[in-house]
């Protein structure tokens, strides 16, 4: 019993002692060694005025060079778009000084008071020279009259039994497709040739 009174005692001083050590204000604490200063010790200690006018430049000065920044890219921004702008107009203006002749010489046919074979003549000359054209801006037709029906190129719009043409060959364009290089502009609309004989082999 007296050995037992005696731990009793003993661990009741060890919790006295950790109550008050825990209790000591901050300043003492502190100034222990070994002990790590908290958030709350750091919040308390003062700044000197010199530290804080130094700090309070250097956020003026990042501020300052994020609002630059800023605008140097909302600047460029608004270049990139202008530039973008201008680079359009001007491949459409190439273009539309190449059809203006054409339009010129449309306006000239209608002004005519020739003969019906006259201005079917008239009409002709007018789409080789849109054909030239076109070829400068790199636009060609694409073949189909007589071709194998390629799904690539060729839209189907019905057949036509034709014993004379390969099966599955164009046998009749009703409007031409064009390609700009290899993209394709539109794709020729065709009917397409059903050979009976060929099938029945």
């Amino acid at each position: 019993m007296p050995e037992e009174k005696k731990e009793l005692r003993l661990l009741e001083k060890l919790k006295d002692e950790q109550t008050a050590s825990a209790e000591k204000p901050v300043s003492e604490a502190s100034g222990e060694p070994g002990q790590s200063a908290g958030p709350e010790e750091l919040q308390e200690q003062p700044v000197s005025r010199a530290e804080f006018d130094q700090l309070k430049a250097e956020r003026d000065q990042l501020l300052d060079r994020l609002a630059r920044l800023q605008a140097e890219f909302e600047n460029a921004r608004k270049r990139g778009e202008r530039e973008r702008i201008a680079d359009r107009d001007y491949a459409t203006v190439n273009v539309i000084e190449k059809f203006l002749p054409v339009m010129d010489h449309f306006e000239m046919a209608l002004k005519s008071t020739g003969t019906a074979e006259q201005l079917r003549s008239g009409v002709e000359l007018i789409v080789k020279q849109m054909e030239d054209v076109l070829r400068q801006l790199q636009v060609t037709a694409i073949p189909a009259l007589g071709v194998e029906f390629d799904p690539r190129h060729h839209e189907a719009l019905g057949s036509v039994e034709r014993p004379d043409l390969p099966d599955q060959h164009v046998a009749e364009e009703i409007r031409r497709g064009y390609k700009l290089r290899d993209r394709l502009l539109r794709p020729s609309l065709v009917r397409v040739a059903s050979n009976p004989k060929q099938k029945s082999e």
